[in-house]
């Protein structure tokens, strides 16, 4: 299979250049609500136009009919939300309130988006001349012809996100996970039944990706539940709508809402558990969760969230449960504020299954190196850890963006299986499986390149004293044009009136 990464996207990157033509006007969270919800809107129009002449070609009268279009899990859109209607009024200065009207349409008829959908459109503060261009644009792009997989504004959207994040910096971190990271989670737990749960689950991401490894393993969809929340109320509603568009059932609450301080899903006990928690928050609260029941490993300290959200994860996760989080590298060594005394704690209750030290530059939003932890009620290699160190891997796709490739991935996943299976071999430099006795000597400290070694070098087949002759001669004709040009430089300074 040929690796698809946002190195070889087009149509995506069409939509989006469309839709820059809003930008300048506005700032960014609003131009996200304006762009998301365009691209929302046209979608899920160009779905129900299909089945619609479908429909009419039958010759049935059936193209009105609710459950014609349910039935096939398409959008059936009101009359006054299709997109002709908005298209026609793209260059009135009523074209706002028309795109309001037409989301109010949806929410009436689609009870999940209540309140959900952007309705901002008709604000003054947006030019309407700029909207009226975008959506000429919009009209003359069917999405649906644009590949053959079922998601393109899947795709597109994610695209739109991850450029947004590109954009935002920090902030973006709040509600997006690249999906090469998200992936590599997902190859390795293969969610194909159960509970999944992810809290802090941002755009969605998580469970976006754990539906597509059920669709490409030829599993059913519905054999898995979901479930999440979101502090964020921008972010809990685009979670709603990203998951709407792929026609995907869940459970994100009632509201937007504080993990620690309101669990949306205080009894449930997931069988997976994908999430990438905020790095290293700090001010989480723990004055006033001191005595919490999720506290089983430590106390975590006040400055820092990573044990707390791990532990809250471990608090919700069933007998046989998994979870595959992102954490910095800093949970995987710190001593402060007790996290020593709790990754000791966790590791000798055999919760770690296995531990991915990440490449840099994965992320849009920070810089921070980050780990993947693994952790597993019930492991299959009882009082053994996998370490894995991927700092190498990855393929640059921009300057300041790497990403896994499907053969990266791939090979992460089957590490796993190996390991899991007890058929590993260790491979220096990359892999190791380590018993927790051995880990123990190392101060409970899961850095992987403790475990997994240096790979060997290759012997070039040169002798080394003729090696260390023909380095030295290279070293010293450097020094010698290093003279030359300090000699030209200063004689250039002179000229001008400047001694060295």
């Amino acid at each position: 299979m040929a690796d698809i990464n946002t190195a070889n996207i087009g149509f995506e990157k069409q939509i989006w250049d469309a839709a820059c033509i809003l930008r300048g006007n506005m700032d960014a969270s609003e131009y996200k609500s304006v762009v998301l919800g365009l691209i929302f809107l046209k979608y899920i129009s160009d779905k129900f136009d299909e089945r619609f002449k479908e429909l009419k070609d039958e010759g049935e009268g059936f193209e009105e009919d609710l459950d014609e279009y349910l039935s096939r899990g398409v959008f059936f859109v009101p009359e006054d939300a299709r997109w002709n209607v908005i298209a026609t009024d793209a260059h009135n200065a009523t074209v706002g309130e028309t795109i309001d009207n037409a989301m109010l349409e949806i929410e009436k008829s689609n009870k999940r988006l209540k309140g959900i959908l952007p309705k901002s459109f008709a604000r003054p503060e947006l030019d309407k001349r700029r909207l009226g261009d975008v959506v000429d644009l919009f009209t003359n792009i069917t999405m649906i012809e644009h590949g053959s997989t079922k998601d393109v504004l899947g795709r597109t959207y994610e695209y739109c996100l991850s450029k947004f994040a590109e954009q935002e910096g920090k902030l973006a971190g709040e509600f997006y996970t690249p999906a090469s990271v998200v992936r590599t989670l997902v190859e390795v737990l293969r969610p194909f039944d159960g509970r999944v749960y992810d809290p802090c689950c941002g755009s969605g991401g998580m469970f976006v990706q754990s539906a597509k490894f059920i669709e490409n393993h030829s599993g059913n969809i519905n054999n898995i539940s979901i479930y999440g929340q979101d502090s964020n109320a921008t972010t809990w509603k685009m979670c709603t709508m990203n998951l709407a568009i792929r026609g995907i059932e869940a459970d994100l609450g009632k509201f937007n809402a504080d993990t620690f301080f309101d669990d949306c899903h205080p009894t449930l006990k997931a069988d997976y558990i994908l999430a990438n928690p905020p790095f290293n928050l700090s001010d989480w609260g723990q004055d006033k969760l001191r005595d919490d029941k999720r506290w089983k490993y430590g106390l975590p300290p006040s400055g820092n969230a990573n044990f707390a959200w791990m532990q809250h994860m471990i608090h919700h996760l069933a007998p046989n449960g998994k979870i595959g989080m992102v954490l910095a590298n800093g949970s995987l060594s710190s001593q402060s504020g007790g996290e020593g005394e709790i990754r000791k704690n966790i590791v000798q209750a055999d919760l770690v299954e296995g531990i991915i030290a990440m490449p840099p530059q994965l992320f849009y939003t920070t810089q921070i190196p980050v780990s993947l932890w693994f952790l597993n009620r019930n492991k299959t290699q009882k009082g053994k850890t996998l370490f894995i160190d991927a700092r190498k891997m990855g393929t640059m796709v921009s300057r300041r963006l790497r990403e896994f490739t499907d053969a990266d991935i791939t090979k992460i996943a089957d590490t796993f299986l190996s390991f899991d299976s007890g058929t590993l071999t260790d491979e220096k430099g990359f892999c190791a499986s380590v018993a927790t006795s051995e880990i123990e000597k190392h101060a409970f400290i899961l850095t992987p390149g403790r475990y997994v070694g240096i790979e060997d070098q290759e012997d070039d087949g040169e002798p080394f004293e003729e090696k260390m002759v023909r380095l030295t001669g290279e070293l010293s004709t450097l020094f010698a044009k290093s003279h030359e040009l300090e000699a030209e430089i200063r004689k250039q300074l002179g000229g001008i009136g400047f001694e060295l």
